[in-house]
Order: structure tokens, then C-alpha cells, then sequence
């Protein structure tokens, strides 16, 4: 049955019997759990806002000709693009948390025209494998998950040469009829609220790792699969019953560690099979997506500022001058990472597969300024947010039929604020800079779609200063401007897209 409503994806994941361990125990019914169900709101939000804004969350499939979640689209031109950034922002404002489908988006985005250029090189279908895949899941209307990081043990090694060949995802068997699959998958997002996950090589292979070069769609329900759910700080606040102390009782999200053992996939599933000159293209491609993908952010900085407001003005001080300067400081911090990977967007551009990809360069920059940005806006929310964010009682306190008077006495800001609406603020603040949602709003950002390293690696590439320099020799007069220069035909790669005339 296609997915329409967020109550319609809820109930399509009951029943699955998935092999998932949480504080060492199997989890006989996840969506019934209640430290996993927030996350599962989380993802259903995204069906419940196609419905209400279907132009921004949802798109008109051209493999079948219905509406389909924006998640599951190849972008096409540009506005698709940007379409996608406005649908993350917004999503980021109504929950609050990481809700999960970007990965998938961003993987079977970069796959689609990954596959069209092996298939152009080797007379490979993989390809035509993709669109049939993507068909099927815009039948369903599904949610398709990304699993790109593998464990990768001894980092100076290749994958062929750790002690263990399982710190990479493998090929340990091929057949006439596909191949199975053996390794580990961490911290992925979201692969339990998933239908299906593509796997993915997450570096640049050599000949020698043929075995590792393997792109493939699995069910998460397939035979050999194991999910260890991680934990978050905070998590078992949402065991503990009541609203209050979870700070976001009703959205969070969830990353877990997969593991495949001896997985089957059938070969109208595999999209790469051992052609490991494509890997380093796929993982650029799919880093670039998610890195601009990171204007979730924004989204999310958006509550979190708003909850900084709110305290202020619970406590009676918004018209001081440096509380002001602070939420200032903060809406420009969010605003830069939301501007440069809108922008990445605006500046994409098309491949020879007709996908649009985003600019890179901008891409990276958006993700750099994630890595460091959203922890300024969380010191200074906490900073606008005073003490108690961290000392607060537990609602069971405040509900206490002797204490909870005194509490509420104390705990009051301005006179005309309940108590407990000012400890519900608090405790947001706390979820999003301490707790359970910090996951997604500061490590992740930190981690996700690779460390700063990786995009300052990817920034000095494109840096293109011999360029730079030949600008900066004309104007001074050391060299003399000629037509080319006016033209800007030596120019390639990401000036060549701006600037072409």
C-alpha cells in the first residue's frame, strides 16, 4: 500500500520482525518503544508536510505520474535544488531534531549520475537498475536511507589490508544471481525509520579493493542484518513518562550501528560491482549534496533561538541591549549556513546523466560553517538561558503534592508566567544543547558528511590560486590583461560555472 500520511508510514513499520538491540536486549516492536518512537515522529512529519504544502515537500514522479515525497526526487534543474533546501529548513523548524531522509535523498542523487557514467565507460545497466529502483519506491512512496560510513578500524590502512576485512563492507560471495555482502555500517541515521537502504563504499578505492566497490538497495527487514541502537545523552528522559524533563518529548533522532552478515542482494539492486574507479566520484558527488544538505541546521538554529527569546523574556530582561546583541549574533550565525548552502544550490548545475548537482566549493563551506557555527548559537543560548538550564528539578518534583509548591513559587520569572511553561523552555534548550537532540544539532554537525578536515581538503582543491594570483598580477601591473582573461576561457571547474559568459 502507498504511503500517503505520517499515520500511514507509522503503521507500514509495524510487524517488520527487525533484529534490533537496545541496552542489550532485542526490541520486539521499535515503533512502540519509547526512546525510538520521537525519531519515528520525526520522519512522519515529513509525510504530514507534503500533504499540507505538497509544492514544497512533494513532488509529481516522472516514473509514475503521482506525488511522492520531495525525498525521493532526482533533481532536474536547479529549483529542485533549492526546493529541497526550503523543505529542510522547514522541517528542522517543526521538529526541532534531524529528521532522517536527507542521507537517502543526497545517495540515490549522486547515484543516479555515478551510474550513468559507469554504464558509459563499461556498458554496465546499472543505470536503468536505478531508475527501475527508484520506480518501485515511488510506488510505495517509501523512505530510502544512505549507508555510507563504514567502521574503517586501523586508518592508516587500506580496506585490503586491515587485520580484519570486515572494517569495510565487502563482497564475500558473488553468484549468477548477485552478490552477498558482509562488514559494518556506523552511525547510521535513521536506517530503522527506513524501508530500504542503499550501502555505499565511503573512500577512494584502489584495483586492489575491488571487493570493497560495491553499491547495492537492501530491505532493512533483509535476512543478516543486525541494528545496535546508539545511545544519546539524556535518551531515557522519554522512558520516565510525563513532557517536561525530555525537553522534545515528541521528535528526536536516532543513529544505530548495522550490521550485515552474509546479505544477499539480487543483481537488479546492484548499482556498482567492483568498478572501483567510480567510488572516489560517488563519495565526492554524495558529499556534496550532504554538505549543503546541512542547511537543516538553520532550521533547527531557528527553535533554538526562538527558545532563547522566549527565556528572556520569561525572565523579564528582552529590552537589554547585550541580550539583544546576542540573539543577533545568533539569527547571523544561522542565516550564514542557511545563505551559502542555498546558494550551493542556486549555483548547481547539470551532469551528464540530466541530475543537477550543487556547486561544490559552496557545499563545503556550508558544511565548515556547520562544524562550527551551531555550537556559537548553543554557548549563547545557553549564556541567554542562565544556570538553571543545567539545575533544574525533575517534573516529578514540580508535580510533588508538598514540593511542588515551592517550586513553583521559586522557579517563577516574571509574575504573569507559569512556572512550568518557563521550566518547558528551559528544558528545550537543555534537550538541543546538552541532551538527547545535541546529538543532531552539534556532533552530528560536527561529524556528519565528514569531519572539517574533509571539506578544508576539499576547499584547498578548488581554491584555484594560480588563478587568484594571475587576478591579483594584472591589477597590480606585474602582467598584462589579454582577451582570454576577459573571456574567462582558462578558467574550469567552479569559476568556470560562475562566471562563464
Amino acid at each position: 500500500m502507498k504511503i500517503h500520511t505520517g499515520e500511514d508510514y507509522i503503521n507500514s513499520l509495524r510487524g517488520r520482525g527487525l533484529r534490533v538491540f537496545l541496552f542489550g536486549e532485542i526490541v520486539e516492536e521499535p515503533v512502540d518503544h519509547p526512546m525510538i518512537r520521537p525519531s519515528i515522529n520525526a520522519v512522519a512529519k515529513t509525510y504530514d508536510l507534503a500533504i499540507k504544502v505538497p509544492e514544497l515537500a512533494s513532488v509529481i514522479s516522472p516514473f509514475t505520474g503521482e506525488r511522492v515525497s520531495r525525498f525521493l526526487h532526482v533533481c532536474t534543474n536547479v529549483e529542485d535544488l533549492v526546493l529541497q533546501n526550503k523543505m529542510q529548513r522547514k522541517l528542522g523548524q517543526l521538529t526541532g531534531t534531524c529528521f532522517q531522509r536527507c542521507v537517502g535523498m543526497d545517495a540515490f542523487n549522486s547515484l543516479y549520475s555515478v551510474s550513468f557514467e559507469m554504464d558509459e565507460k563499461y556498458g554496465t545497466t546499472y543505470h536503468q537498475r536505478m531508475k527501475s529502483f527508484l520506480t518501485k519506491m515511488h510506488q510505495y512512496n517509501y523512505v530510502v536511507g544512505g549507508a555510507m560510513t563504514d567502521v574503517k578500524g586501523d586508518r592508516s590502512l587500506p580496506p585490503r589490508l586491515q587485520a580484519d576485512q570486515d572494517m569495510f563492507v565487502r563482497v564475500t560471495k558473488r553468484t549468477d544471481k548477485g552478490v552477498y555482502i558482509s562488514g559494518a555500517k556506523a552511525h547510521q541515521t535513521g536506517c530503522i525509520n527506513s524501508h530500504w537502504m542503499v550501502v555505499m563504499p565511503t573512500m577512494r578505492l584502489g584495483e586492489k579493493d575491488k571487493d570493497f566497490a560495491i553499491i547495492g538497495a537492501i530491505p532493512v527487514d533483509a535476512q543478516g542484518i543486525t541494528y545496535i541502537y546508539g545511545r544519546q545523552s539524556c535518551d531515557t528522559r522519554s522512558m520516565e513518562g510525563g513532557s517536561i524533563d525530555a525537553g522534545n518529548a515528541k521528535y528526536g533522532g536516532q543513529e544505530a550501528m548495522v550490521i550485515l552478515d552474509n546479505v544477499f542482494i539480487p543483481n537488479e539492486y546492484v548499482f556498482m560491482n567492483g568498478e572501483y574507479d567510480f567510488a572516489a566520484m560517488l563519495v565526492e558527488r554524495f558529499t556534496t549534496y550532504h554538505r549543503r544538505s546541512y542547511v537543516c541546521k538553520s532550521g533547527v538554529g531557528d527553535v533554538l533561538i526562538g527558545a532563547s527569546a522566549a527565556i528572556v523574556e520569561m525572565n523579564g530582561v528582552p529590552k537589554a541591549s547585550h541580550i539583544k546583541d546576542k540573539l543577533v549574533e545568533m539569527t547571523h550565525l544561522n542565516e550564514t549556513i542557511y545563505g551559502t548552502g542555498i546558494a550551493a544550490s542556486y549555483q548547481g548545475y547539470e551532469t551528464k546523466s540530466g541530475a543537477y548537482i550543487c556547486d561544490e566549493m559552496l557545499a563545503n563551506v556550508c558544511k565548515h560553517h556547520v562544524t562550527k557555527m551551531p555550537y556559537e548559537i548553543g554557548r549563547l543560548a545557553q549564556d541567554l538561558a542562565g544556570g538553571l538550564v543545567a539545575t533544574l528539578p525533575s517534573e516529578k518534583d514540580l508535580n510533588h503534592p508538598e514540593i511542588g509548591a515551592l517550586l513553583r513559587k521559586y522557579l517563577r520569572g516574571k509574575a504573569d508566567v507559569p512556572t512550568e511553561d518557563r521550566m518547558r523552555v528551559l528544558r528545550l534548550i537543555e534537550n538541543m544543547t546538552l541532551g538527547r537532540n545535541a546529538v543532531g544539532y552539534l556532533t552530528e554537525s560536527m561529524h556528519g558528511a565528514g569531519s572539517p578536515q574533509a571539506q578544508r581538503i576539499q576547499i584547498g582543491r578548488m581554491m584555484q590560486l594560480e588563478y587568484k594570483k594571475r587576478l591579483a598580477k594584472i591589477i597590480a601591473g606585474v602582467e598584462t590583461e589579454t582577451d582570454k582573461d576577459i573571456l574567462i576561457d582558462e578558467l574550469s571547474g567552479y569559476f568556470s560555472r560562475v562566471f562563464s559568459l
